[in-house]
């Protein structure tokens, strides 16, 4: 188990566990989160190319909430490029687990692809009363390493009972991961073998958002991760595929509700790469799981 703390500049001190060996389910990332300065209050979310789920571990509940008005806790599932989402701290000792699915995953785990884009909901509406047993194993368990395993074993049974994603439509999710969300849809249904209308109608089905909304979302994520690496707004632009700067400007504002010079500020995007470690070639977390999955 590889546990961090990163404590300069805008980073914050969160306590990070990740599992010390890769599972067993491709396209599934965790990380333990703890924090003892309750720096978790009050934070915009940063969306990434990913379905989160956040099983809350502490005394106090933690709070999710969108611009649309809804307000989950405890057991909290964030759907692909959910809007303005902030997380509402405790004001004690704050502990939870995120776990980070590839779209193809979610699918099979969740059941509720179409339903999930966009959007912040409880995972009791999904799973039942297995999300408030699975929350109570996790909170029993003796390490993170125990709560790993326990989250995994019930994602592989969900998963082996799930519904696949089309061959098609995880091959155009590869192609877009690969591509940095740059690859044309028309390109890619044809690469696919459908027509333009039946992967559009599919993908948005089974992952929640049209090719077009991913992506976009895809290639916010990377200029995201530039941006706060401390690279200059007009280079990201300029080689990210956005026309210019204030098309980069616009793309952070929808997604993100935040200027680029904010999205660089984040603390979730300061400690990405202690939670959510690059792939093979320092490819971001989302990518290069879509493209084992």
């Amino acid at each position: 188990m590889r546990s961090a703390e990163r404590v300069h500049a805008h980073v914050p001190r969160w306590e990070i566990t990740v599992p010390s060996r890769p599972g067993r389910l491709p396209g599934v990332m965790m990380a333990g989160f703890s924090d003892r300065d309750n720096e978790f209050r009050d934070l915009t979310l940063v969306p990434h190319p990913s379905v989160t789920l956040l099983l809350d571990l502490g005394d106090e509940p933690f709070v999710i909430q969108d611009d649309r008005g809804s307000r989950q806790h405890g057991r909290v599932v964030a759907g692909l490029a959910p809007r303005q989402v902030r997380g509402c701290g405790p004001t004690s000792r704050m502990e939870c687990l995120q776990i980070r699915l590839s779209p193809m995953v979610a699918h099979a785990v969740l059941g509720a692809s179409a339903e999930l884009g966009g959007t912040v909901v409880s995972l009791d509406d999904l799973w039942g009363r297995e999300s408030v047993r699975l929350q109570e194993r996790l909170r029993a368990a003796g390490s993170w390493e125990d709560r790993f395993a326990i989250a995994e074993a019930a994602l592989a049974r969900r998963a082996d009972a799930g519904r696949a994603t089309d061959p098609e439509v995880t091959f155009s999710w590869r192609r877009m991961a690969a591509s940095g969300g740059l690859m044309p849809v028309e390109r890619l249904a044809a690469e696919a073998g459908w027509s333009r209308k039946r992967l559009w109608s599919r993908f948005r089905a089974q992952v929640g958002l049209t090719p077009k909304r991913v992506a976009r979302l895809i290639r916010f994520d990377l200029a995201a991760h530039r941006l706060a690496a401390g690279e200059r707004a007009a280079d990201v632009a300029a080689e990210s595929g956005y026309a210019d700067q204030s098309h980069l400007h616009r793309d952070v504002m929808t997604f993100a509700g935040m200027t680029p010079a904010s999205v660089a500020l984040s603390p979730f995007l300061a400690v990405d790469d202690v939670a959510w470690p690059p792939g093979p070639g320092g490819s971001r977390p989302a990518a290069a799981a879509a493209e084992t999955t």
